[in-house]
């Protein structure tokens, strides 16, 4: 009996080594996880700190040098701010017409108010003349058989017209209408001349009822719906209209147009005094803006693509479709231009898009449906899954790639394109959070009731689109610490066990088997 016992005493021995042996091996398998997780913390650390940080002696913050707007685009938005302040003294509730007037201005394009009607002096019926628009007919022309009309007062000659009951327009003005809209010619008896037409402010009760007027509806890029000002905004109207304020105002604009008629010369906001006349917008700032915008604003693939989805859902879930011409798309992402140059950026952002609630409506109950879209939109981040997609697909190619160097120095090399691709995605959304969300707020054509609003209604969703990055973040710089240690797959699992479960899940067994979770001898 007693060689047995001794067998079996060595053999618990050996028993007991060997679970020994296991535990040693797995508290250093422990530590080495515990030592690559505090390094790939310190990495992510060290990506916040550079992220967050301050900004340094070069001009930059987070680690990015801060774009700076041209000396011409910060004097563009001084003047218009001014601007927007001269035209909304007296108004109430028109914040967003004064300011998408401006912007159509600035972009070279025309406005059309949808609303009660107006008391214009160009009102056109069905029973209007070409004379009423384009000027009477030189009678000492006609003796010399030419066929001119004297133009000086009418629109020919004009640079900013206004137009009430423009779909009223006739067959004998509509085709004269649209070439000097839209190609800023006009046909004086056997000449072609240009006119210098900045914008024309259309105005009209009602849509175009007549197939005949669609090109002149498609002619006014920017449209908006104008509502009766509201129960509250009427005691301020009544009483901004009976105050000694009104008259004063009415005095000093008699004044001013009895002057020499330089642009610009309206009163600020409160009434207080004139604009300087270095601060006034000019002929010549309204006409250079585009050019500048177009050369110097850059319009990012994101907001191609947004714009593009908007189309496809335009056409494919309103009822009845809302078709988007080529034309009008063009002039959009042309607008946006403008109006990121004018805010004194580089390039579009996607906030931008928030004006294509004013672009793209056929009719107006549409104009809050294309707005709530962009709003999901932009609180929606498919970029994110396209990450996380691209996430798992590396990570189960460098469970493959283990132990192949040329392989893995490849990995590595994509891991740190997409870390990049991540930074830049934090850097925008950390820059509104922190900021205090710049690119709605402080935007110059939102009105500050509507940018308070969508910054209210985006906040919260940005701050989660924020933890989720750097969620993302985090699995991909401890991906990139791997690849740098060579780790084998079962530091991967022990380091990652959600994409390791991903990878097990979706991976054919013959691929996973070889693999395993044990190291390589």
């Amino acid at each position: 009996m007693f060689p047995w016992e001794w067998l079996s005493n060595v053999l618990l021995l050996l028993l007991l080594l060997l679970l020994l042996l296991l535990l040693l091996l797995l508290l250093l398998l422990l530590q080495q996880v515990m030592k690559m997780r505090e390094e790939a913390q310190a990495h992510m650390d060290a990506l916040l700190l550079e992220l967050r940080g301050g900004a340094a002696a070069d001009g930059s913050v987070g680690g990015r040098v801060a774009h700076q707007p041209s000396a011409g685009a910060v004097a563009i938005k001084a003047k218009l701010k001014n601007a927007v302040a001269a035209m909304q003294h007296g108004l109430i509730e028109r914040d967003t017409e004064v300011r998408l007037l401006l912007l159509a201005a600035m972009s070279g394009e025309h406005i059309l108010f949808i609303g009660p009607p107006w008391d214009g002096e160009e009102l056109l019926t069905r029973f209007s003349v070409p004379e009423e628009l384009f000027g009477p007919l030189s009678m000492r022309a006609l003796e010399d058989d030419k066929y001119v009309r004297q133009t000086r007062g009418y629109l020919p000659e004009a640079e900013v017209a206004f137009i009430d009951e423009i779909f009223k327009a006739n067959s004998a003005i509509l085709n004269t209408l649209l070439t000097l809209i839209n190609e800023r010619l006009f046909d004086n008896g056997s000449s072609r001349v240009k006119v210098p037409l900045l914008t024309v402010v259309g105005a009209s009760n009602e849509l175009p009822e007549s197939e005949e007027l669609d090109a002149l509806y498609d002619r006014f890029l920017v449209r908006r719906l104008v509502r009766q000002v509201s129960a509250a905004g009427v005691g301020q109207m009544l009483s901004y209209y009976t105050s000694s304020e009104y008259e004063s105002s009415s005095s000093s604009v008699g004044a001013s147009s009895s002057g020499n008629g330089s642009s610009g010369g309206a009163q600020n906001g409160s009434g207080a005094g004139v604009i300087a006349e270095g601060q006034k917008l000019t002929r010549e700032d309204i006409r250079e803006c585009k050019r500048q915008a177009l050369r110097t604003v850059k319009v990012p693939q994101s907001v191609i693509q947004l714009l593009t989805d908007l189309r496809s859902h335009l056409q494919e879930k309103f009822e009845p479709p809302v078709y988007v011409s080529d034309r009008r798309l063009v002039k959009s992402i042309q607008l946006l231009q403008v109006g990121a140059y004018c805010n004194g950026r580089d390039s579009v952002s996607e906030y931008d898009c928030l004006l294509l609630q004013h672009l793209l409506w056929q009719r107006p109950e549409q104009a809050d449906r294309i707005n709530d879209w962009v709003v999901g939109q932009l609180s929606v981040d498919d970029g994110l899954k396209q990450v996380e997609f691209l996430l798992s697909g590396l990570f189960s190619r460098t469970c493959r790639a283990l132990g192949h160097p040329d392989k893995t120095a490849a990995m590595l090399e994509e891991v740190v394109e997409l870390r990049q691709v991540l930074v830049a995605k934090y850097r925008q959304v950390d820059d509104n959070l922190t900021d205090g969300f710049p690119v709605v707020l402080d935007n110059l054509w939102l009105g500050s009731e509507e940018s308070e609003a969508i910054a209210m209604t985006l906040q919260p969703k940005l701050n989660k689109t924020r933890s989720a990055v750097e969620a993302v973040l985090y699995d991909v710089a401890t991906l990139e610490v791997a690849l740098l240690h060579s780790s084998e797959p079962v530091m991967l699992a022990n380091l990652m066990p959600k994409e390791w479960a991903k990878f097990i899940r979706n991976s054919d067994i013959t691929d996973v088997k070889p693999i395993g979770t044990r190291p390589r001898p």
